[in-house]
C-alpha cells in the first residue's frame, strides 16, 4: 500500500516585510516627517508584535492578512494626519521607563530628561513635586531613579492624571498624584519643585510642527503673549511658600532671561541654566540661600 504524500507547506500570500517598509517610507517621506524609516520600521512592529529587530534579519517575514489593513492604517495616520508616533503605538521611552501615552497628555520628550538630572541632586529623602505632571514621565523617573525621595505629582486636567496614575500602577512606583491649578490647594510640605508647563506663546502656533499642533492638548502647550503666564503664576505662588528651596523650570528658546529675573524675584537668589543637546538654555534652576 502506497502511503499518501503529505500536502506540500502552504505559503502565506502577502507582501514582504521589506517592500511593505519601503512603500512606508517613501509615503512618509513624502509628509516631510524627520525619520521616515525609523517611523516604518516601528510602525510595522508595532503591528506585528515583534521586535524591530527582527524585520531587519527574518527574510521570509510577511506581512498578510488582518495586517496589511491594519498597517496601511498606521502609516496613514503617521503620513496624512501626521499623528506622532508615540500616540499610533501608545508609549514613548523617557530615560528607563517605558510610559503608556496618548492625547490626554504631551508626548515626553528628551529635553525634559534635563529636570529629572536636577531632581537627582536633591538631599536623601528630599520631597519633591512635579508640577504639570501630564503622563508622569518626570514624576515617575525621579521615583525610579531615587527611591528614597518623596515625590508627588500635580496637573490641572484630570484625564492627564488618570494617564500618569496608570503609569505609576503599571510601573510599580509609588508617587502621589494631585489634582490641582499649579499649587492652589496644595499644602507647602515640598523641599523642591521641578515643572514643564505651557511655554510656547500664542504668536508660536503657526511655527509648531503638524505632530504638535494637531494632536497634542492645547492647555499643555500655549501661555499666553509671551509664553511665560503660566510660568510667572507658579513663581508667585512659590514667592510665598519659603519651605521650597529648589525650583527647576523647562523654558523655551529665549526665555531664560526673563525667567531667571522672575525666578529672582519670587526669592531664588541663586539662578544657574542648564543647556540641551543642541546648545540652547533649556532649563532654569532657582536657589534659595
Amino acid at each position: 500500500m502506497i502511503a499518501p504524500q503529505a500536502d506540500p507547506p502552504r505559503r502565506v500570500r502577502g507582501t514582504s516585510a521589506r517592500d511593505a517598509l519601503d512603500g512606508a517610507v517613501t509615503a512618509i517621506a513624502a509628509a516631510g516627517c524627520d525619520t521616515p524609516r525609523l517611523d516604518a520600521e516601528l510602525l510595522l512592529a508595532h503591528v506585528l508584535g515583534v521586535a524591530r529587530e527582527r524585520l531587519l534579519i527574518d527574510r521570509e517575514l510577511v506581512v498578510a492578512g488582518a495586517h496589511v489593513h491594519a498597517f496601511q492604517d498606521v502609516v496613514r495616520r503617521r503620513a496624512v494626519q501626521r499623528e506622532p508616533l508615540a500616540y499610533i503605538v501608545g508609549r514613548r521611552g523617557f530615560r528607563r521607563l517605558e510610559l503608556h501615552v496618548d492625547r490626554r497628555a504631551l508626548v515626553p520628550r528628551p529635553e525634559s530628561e534635563l529636570l529629572v538630572e536636577c531632581a537627582l541632586e536633591l538631599g536623601r529623602g528630599a520631597s519633591l513635586l512635579d508640577v504639570g505632571t501630564g503622563s508622569g514621565a518626570i514624576a515617575l523617573a525621579c521615583k525610579d531613579e531615587r527611591p528614597d525621595l518623596e515625590v508627588a505629582g500635580s496637573d490641572s486636567s484630570e484625564d492627564a492624571l488618570a494617564l500618569a496614575c496608570a503609569n505609576g500602577e503599571r510601573l510599580g512606583l509609588d508617587v502621589r498624584w494631585l489634582h490641582a491649578d499649579l499649587l492652589a490647594g496644595l499644602d507647602e510640605g515640598y523641599d523642591a519643585v521641578v515643572a514643564n508647563l505651557p511655554y510656547v506663546a500664542d504668536s508660536e502656533r503657526a511655527r509648531l510642527a503638524p505632530e504638535i499642533l494637531r494632536h497634542e492638548p492645547p492647555a499643555a502647550l500655549f501661555a499666553g503673549a509671551d509664553g511665560l503666564s503660566r510660568i510667572r503664576a507658579l513663581l508667585d505662588q512659590l514667592a510665598r511658600r519659603s519651605r521650597v528651596r529648589t525650583v527647576a523650570l523647562e523654558i523655551g528658546a529665549g526665555q531664560a532671561p526673563p525667567v531667571r529675573e522672575l525666578v529672582a524675584a519670587a526669592g531664588f537668589a541663586n539662578q544657574e541654566c542648564i543647556r540641551d543637546l543642541a546648545g540652547m538654555e533649556r532649563v532654569v534652576i532657582g536657589v534659595r540661600p
